[in-house]
């Protein structure tokens, strides 16, 4: 949905064809998310089979310009008035944490300090890129952001984690 979806928006604003698409979408992503032709071809014709894009006008056959239809300005607009449910619960990092508790790790402490540490580096490496970035390269500064918050989030979460399993090595310890 989000390829698709993302393929409205740039239609929204100028037909395109495939290729044009591609570059679009990796452009806006910050090249945070490449899509292979097949992607690309593929999205193209579910799109035009559920009536939210047409064939444009153009002189070139072999590269088709797409354009949005009434149904597809509906659905971007949908797509844009819909608020995203992030509440996945396939992180890896936490189906880790939760199966290394059930399995009765006994060195948690260890587990999480490793990843506390990855995540720390991966931070710093983050803010250092964010400071070099210039201004004008706004979709990779905000995807920067996004990385930045996220990894801050880690960072808590895994302190949480620990706070609530300290009394569990406190015990294991007597």
């Amino acid at each position: 949905m989000i390829i698709r979806n993302s393929f409205l928006a740039i239609l929204s604003s100028q037909p395109a064809h495939g290729y044009s698409l591609k570059s679009s979408f990796e452009a806006s992503t910050g090249g945070a998310w490449r899509l292979n032709a097949g992607q690309v071809y593929s999205t193209l014709s579910r799109l035009e089979r559920d009536g939210l894009i047409q064939a444009a006008d153009d002189d070139i056959p072999e590269r088709r310009p797409w354009q949005l239809t009434d149904e597809g300005q509906a659905a971007l607009s949908t797509w844009y008035e819909t608020p995203v449910d992030n509440r996945s619960t396939r992180d890896e990092l936490v189906i880790k944490v939760l199966v290394a508790v059930a399995a009765g790790e006994r060195d948690m402490e260890r587990v999480l300090q490793t990843q506390r540490s990855a995540t720390m580096r991966r931070l710093q490496e983050l803010t250092r890129s964010k400071m070099e970035m210039p201004d004008s390269e706004l979709p990779e500064l905000l995807l920067l952001d996004a990385r930045i918050l996220r990894a801050e989030a880690e960072v808590r979460w895994l302190d949480q984690c620990e706070q609530r399993l300290r009394p569990t090595w406190q015990g294991a310890a007597s």
